[in-house]
């Protein structure tokens, strides 16, 4: 446990990670069998989905159990308040996953790719039971944001400069999807098994994205709602476009790129010791 500067609350990194990780594997390993056991009826999605929000729910345990009056106060106005969002980082985050999957078709084409990946998919890549694909996505974007921007990269960056708790949320969220490759008919389970090297990829691909999505979130002054429609539009760039599964691996080291360029233009936050409550309290007093 360490001290934050709201109201020296002392985040518990530890017991969220393990409650978060456990409460997931536990149900999504249940669901993944029953995905085989209950043909065409999506019965599985009845543990996959509270699954998905366990880190919303244990953040809403963290924050609410823990009788900090700030700390309530801090996620409600990250939640709630629109202003938080700076109109400056709109076409930044608007336009970064649609480049990056459009940049990634354009180098694999001397490489081999297929023209046809600027076409809009048919379809989408997977299946999720009775529950329609396009708000899976949606709902994995805003349960896993509640979840991460409510409670778990603040627990982390209050010990951490911003660089190293943002390498470090990105590995444990790309581990938290693991159960998702012995899912029948989920994305996972389907590259998986047209090559595992398409799996790996998927697994580092989280790495870059999360760090994207972390400064995305912190540039608009950490609001929850400016980090669920980034991830909901990395969800959906994804599936949007014919894109193939090796274009998917040239975007994986476009992401990289991106990230490095980030990382270097904005140097100063990312290795700042500067707690990061302190600093979004100064940037509020500010406006």
């Amino acid at each position: 446990m360490v001290k934050s500067m709201i109201s020296n609350y002392n985040y518990k990194t530890k017991n969220y990670f393990v409650a978060t990780f456990v409460t997931t594997y536990a149900l999504w390993f249940a669901g993944a069998y029953l995905s085989f056991q209950d043909g065409k009826n999506g019965l599985y999605m009845l543990l996959m989905l509270p699954g998905l929000m366990a880190p919303f729910l244990i953040s809403l345990v963290m924050i609410y159990g823990s009788k900090n009056s700030d700390l309530k106060t801090d996620f409600i106005n990250r939640l709630t308040n629109l202003r938080l969002i700076q109109p400056k980082m709109l076409p930044v985050f608007l336009l970064i996953m649609p480049l990056s999957v459009l940049a990634s078709i354009i180098i694999s084409l001397p490489l081999g790719g297929s023209i046809s990946q600027f076409q809009f998919a048919e379809g989408f890549s997977f299946s999720t039971g009775f529950v329609p694909v396009l708000l899976l996505l949606l709902l994995a974007a805003g349960f896993e944001e509640l979840g991460w921007r409510g409670y778990a990269f603040d627990s982390l960056q209050s010990q951490h400069t911003y660089f190293k708790a943002s390498i470090i949320f990105s590995i444990l969220w790309s581990f938290w999807h693991f159960p998702l490759i012995f899912v029948n008919n989920s994305y996972q389970y389907e590259i998986i098994h047209q090559n595992i090297w398409y799996g790996v990829n998927f697994f580092v691909s989280i790495i870059p994205m999360g760090m994207i999505i972390s400064w995305i979130c912190i540039k608009n002054r950490r609001s929850i709602p400016a980090a669920i429609v980034f991830h909901f539009l990395v969800n959906i760039s994804q599936e949007i476009l014919n894109i193939s599964q090796t274009t998917k691996c040239i975007e994986t080291v476009v992401l990289i790129i991106v990230a490095a360029i980030i990382i270097t233009y904005d140097k100063e936050l990312f290795f700042s010791k500067k707690n990061l409550h302190q600093r979004s309290t100064n940037d509020e007093k500010s406006q």
